[in-house]
């Protein structure tokens, strides 16, 4: 059996070469001017989406395994660049639904005879998906859906978390140092994740929970699971129809609000993550539906996280500095919640940040979205590789896809205002000013002792000058080894001169042998002093922002 299992992952793992290995190689050509070696290069916009569009095929090709991973992959800017995001978010999580009689197998192994549970069972799959399949049926009178695992699905996704794990070392010569650590931690995350998502005893523990933190909000709906016909592979809940949530012509029929729709869903998504610290993660539209009442309903609760109260207490700060146009604010929760490396330049990241809001907030200070900024921010991100907690990135994803979703709803929803009353009826805003008092009144009361502390020693500091008993101990950083860098330049200058001499004074002696060694050595001496002016350190990067391919982006778009 392990034999087996071994020869399928072997298998995979030429097919997933033959799929990404061009691809791999396109990259590294684009990062450096001559393939391996040589001086990094930028490339443009055009040729990143070309790039980015065949790995999409790439991964639908590939299977359910790789459709996961993509997924993941969008919400990973610290790994790729802007468009290869921007293009991985258009995966749908939709594949035809595995044959009926496999599927039954699964079924009745895992909660018995499908006559004996179900007073009827259509066989018809109302979805499918990469790890599991929907039906409708019914249980004493009430209409469920049946969610399935994927036949086969667990021997196909351990083989090809064999190949993401073998093909890891190749992977990590085609990119650079900061994003291999990420990309190792995301190979980690992903078999966690992928794991957790084929068990549907996790699924149904999250469902209750988020269910139960909303049974007091008439409009959220949330299916009840029913606990005697499921398991680990197979999760029954109550059915709750619904009109898509993106359909807004059928909304229109039914005289439903558009943006008191919006509101709900923005404020039910921010007590998730910020009151409950349990959120639905996968809110695309095929996710979401509208009863005729209004009422919103959530489905698929596979893809879901956790916010410790760290990060929730950051996202509030974040929010509530973005309402009050508070750049050093943003930038700090940022740095706080490892989004934003504190090695980065704030007066850079701050022009990002001003221009982001200035370019979408127009006249109004409350017309701009969180998610232009978001978008800027993951660019940046992309620009200096750096390291987003797991939970984090899912935050991220929910955050953008969420605001989509409502601005389809409604054009001109504006997502801070929802969200700076939602602070406001909650305390947060308040909490915020009255910690603000407390830190400025703690700062006047440090100030008024230092005044205090200051004249005396400053008398002692003049007494020891005026005795000549005063010394100043000084040391130098050099973090990016410039001094290390002079020494070695001036050490293979002086081997230089040396050497053109001795090879002067040999070759006039007529010892041509000894004359063309201390040559040889010469030149490999002006070729290390060469290489030591040609080498660059840190991390070179071009501006990504103007106001003008802000613009154009946006109307690209």
């Amino acid at each position: 059996m392990v034999f087996l299992a071994s020869l399928r992952a072997y298998r995979r793992f030429f097919v997933v070469a033959w799929h990404f290995l061009p691809l791999l190689l396109s990259y590294a050509r684009d990062r450096n001017r001559f393939f391996i070696f040589g001086r990094s290069r930028q490339v443009d916009s055009k040729t990143r989406i070309e790039r980015a569009d065949t790995l999409l095929e790439s991964l639908l090709t590939l299977g359910p395994t790789f459709i996961k991973l993509g997924q993941l992959l969008s919400t990973r800017p610290d790994i790729l660049p802007p468009e290869y995001v921007e293009e991985l978010s258009k995966l749908q999580d939709e594949v035809p639904p595995a044959e009926w009689e496999r599927a039954r197998k699964v079924l009745e192994s895992e909660i018995g005879p499908v006559e004996e549970k179900f007073a009827e069972f259509d066989t018809e799959a109302i979805s499918g998906a990469s790890l599991g399949q929907v039906y409708a049926a019914q249980i004493n009178g009430e209409k469920v859906a049946v969610k399935v695992r994927r036949p086969g699905i667990e021997d196909l996704v351990e083989a090809d978390l064999r190949v993401i794990r073998w093909s890891l070392p190749i992977l990590m010569r085609f990119i650079g140092q900061g994003r291999a650590f990420s990309l190792e931690n995301l190979a980690d995350e992903f078999a966690r994740t992928i794991r957790e998502e084929m068990d549907y005893g996790r699924e149904a523990s999250m469902l209750r929970e988020i269910r139960s933190n909303f049974e007091d909000e008439d409009g959220i709906a949330i299916p009840r699971v029913i606990d005697s016909h499921s398991g680990s592979r197979v999760l029954t809940m109550k059915y709750i129809g619904g009109t898509k949530i993106n359909r807004v012509d059928e909304l229109d029929d039914k005289n439903i609000d558009r943006h008191e729709l919006a509101v709900t869903l923005q404020r039910a998504y921010l007590q998730m993550i910020i009151e409950d610290g349990v959120f639905h993660a996968d809110p695309h539209p095929g996710n979401l539906a509208v009863k005729d009442d209004g009422t919103i309903v959530f489905y698929d609760f596979g893809m879901s996280g956790r916010a410790d109260e760290f990060i929730q207490r950051k996202i509030v700060d974040f929010y509530i500095a973005v309402a009050n146009q508070d750049i050093d604010g943003i930038l700090d929760a940022l740095i706080e919640m490892g989004t934003l490396s504190p090695e980065a330049d704030r007066a850079t990241m701050g022009k990002v940040m001003e221009l982001a809001i200035e370019d979408a907030r127009g006249e109004d200070i409350e017309t701009y979205r969180v998610q232009q900024i978001v978008e800027q921010v993951e660019d940046t991100i992309y620009e200096f590789p750096l390291r987003l907690p797991s939970n984090l990135a899912l935050v991220l994803r929910v955050a953008t896809v969420v605001e989509g979703v409502c601005v389809t709803l409604d054009p001109e929803f504006d997502f801070i205002s929802v969200a700076t009353e939602y602070l406001t009826e909650e305390g947060y805003r308040e909490e915020s000013i009255k910690q603000y008092v407390s830190e400025t009144g703690d700062q006047l009361q440090a100030s008024a002792q230092s005044i205090i502390r200051t004249p005396p020693k400053l008398e002692r500091t003049l007494d020891r000058i005026d005795r000549d008993d005063f010394y100043a101990r000084v040391s130098i950083e050099d973090d990016n080894d410039v001094f290390d860098l002079l020494a070695k330049r001036l050490i293979y200058g002086i081997l230089l001169a040396f050497g053109g001499l001795t090879t002067a004074v040999l070759y006039a002696a007529e010892a041509v042998p000894a004359a063309g060694i201390s040559g040889a050595i010469s030149l490999f001496v002006v070729g290390l002093l060469y290489r030591s002016f040609r080498k660059r350190k840190g991390i070179r990067t071009t501006p990504q922002f103007t106001r003008q391919n802000l613009r154009d982006r946006r109307g690209g778009k």
